[in-house]
């Protein structure tokens, strides 16, 4: 059942980047509600209401696909988030890089025994991604296209820590 879900939001995702942005904000509440009636208000639903919180023009989007809220508590994990992304060619390297090297200046974790020593970074370079609402999401559990989205988000959230 998740998985039919998945492709819908995937399909949803895909028709939203097609959409204008007027009509976009009405789609989404659409299939976010489409999505919390079809798991029943389980797990899943619950992380997409209460990350709503999240910053940048991806938030709604973030929210809706259930992606946990990015603050200043979790900008190390954000870090290590796009370093897999990076490394998964999920991101331009360039682009993304300067922002996550920038972010580990910020929070002191320059050097490689700092980081080793973050369990946050360090969770974030298998993938998951943690919430600051305490949400995760591990970035491996998703399929196609939406790992690119998941990583833009990421990205868009982690620039505006700086």
């Amino acid at each position: 059942m998740r998985e039919s879900i998945q492709r819908v939001l995937a399909g949803s995702v895909l028709l939203m980047s097609m959409v204008g942005p007027a009509m976009s904000s009405g789609l989404l509440d659409s299939i976010k509600s489409q999505a919390t009636e079809s798991l029943g208000g389980g797990q899943a639903a619950s992380s997409a209401s209460s990350s709503g919180s999240a910053l940048g023009g991806m938030g709604a989007l973030g929210s809706t696909l259930g992606l946990p809220s990015i603050g200043g508590s979790t900008a190390s994990n954000a870090a290590g988030v796009l370093q897999y992304c990076i490394k998964n060619n999920y991101l331009n390297a360039s682009s993304a890089a300067s922002v996550k090297d920038k972010l580990l200046d910020k929070l002191n974790l320059g050097g490689a025994q700092a980081q080793q020593q973050d369990t946050s970074y360090q969770q974030g370079l298998t993938g998951l991604l943690s919430g600051s609402d305490g949400s995760s999401l591990n970035l491996e559990s998703i399929k196609g296209n939406l790992k690119e989205k998941a990583c833009d988000y990421v990205l868009e959230n982690a620039s505006s820590l700086l």
